[in-house]
């Protein structure tokens, strides 16, 4: 996803196809949908997002009075529903909240408004169990953890699990690994770190650029650690900012779960 670009990139490995689609506006978090194509999140909307067509069907919009917020990151629990939160696009703190969408035809209540007063809505992922749900407001420079009740998807008892200090970067867009294990990408930080379930550091990745901003698994088994990331402003001494980088780090991803799936 290029945010600022409006564009949403999509690139295969082996062929080193790369193409974009205009979104054309803000985009910024993606997810794949049951049935086919995609979830996307735009400035203010959840739409559904086809590779031919583009933005298609909007599911729902927040915080639609105001333009000086926009959807940031998002992600698909172990039940189906798609979270997404907001931010200050003026870097005023408290600003956004998140987001959840439940996709099953029988919900009473499709979007609800799960946390305020978020200055930076950022990584989010649940663990194995489904009884723990990670999540960062890089504001917060933590990552929370809270207890997760899978089959009404409410959240309760926030604590913070880890505390990134301030040399080390901001925390950004996090995944977990098969092992349950937390990697979160570290923007002004040049490295994406992976966490234990108990938030012990156990591992770092270097990168030749600073603003590392999510990580993603993917190829045939699931090894490759996909990771993207940002070109800082007004920094032209880092070439390769801005591009999507790879690494083996050792362990396997998980399959992503499908928006309006049902396991």
């Amino acid at each position: 996803m290029d945010i600022d670009g409006h564009q949403v990139h999509t690139f295969e490995p082996s062929s080193r196809a790369h193409h974009t689609i205009d979104a054309g506006e803000y985009v910024s978090a993606i997810a794949l949908a049951s049935g086919g194509g995609y979830l996307v999140t735009l400035q203010h909307d959840i739409v559904r997002f086809d590779l031919e067509h583009g933005v298609g069907e909007r599911l729902a919009s927040v915080e639609a009075d105001r333009d000086d917020t926009r959807f940031n990151d998002g992600y698909v629990d172990p039940r189906g529903r798609f979270w997404a939160g907001t931010l200050s696009l003026v870097k005023k703190p408290g600003q956004g909240a998140l987001y959840c969408l439940d996709g099953a035809a029988q919900a009473s209540r499709p979007l609800v408004k799960i946390l305020d007063n978020v200055t930076n809505s950022n990584g989010i992922d649940w663990s194995p169990d489904e009884r723990l749900m990670y999540y960062i407001d890089t504001g917060t420079r933590r990552i929370d953890v809270f207890d997760f009740d899978a089959e009404t998807g409410s959240i309760a008892n926030r604590r913070p699990l880890v505390t990134i200090p301030e040399s080390d970067g901001k925390p950004d867009g996090l995944i977990l690994d098969e092992e349950g294990f937390i990697w979160v990408a570290l923007w002004q930080g040049s490295a994406v770190r992976r966490y234990s379930p108990e938030g012990r550091f156990v591992q770092q990745i270097e990168l030749p650029v600073s603003c590392p901003t999510k990580c993603a698994f993917g190829g045939a088994n699931l090894d490759e650690l996909y990771i993207t990331t940002a070109k800082p402003p007004r920094d032209t001494k880092q070439p390769q900012a801005g591009g999507v980088f790879v690494a083996r780090p050792g362990v396997r991803g998980r399959v992503a779960i499908h928006f309006g799936s049902t396991t």
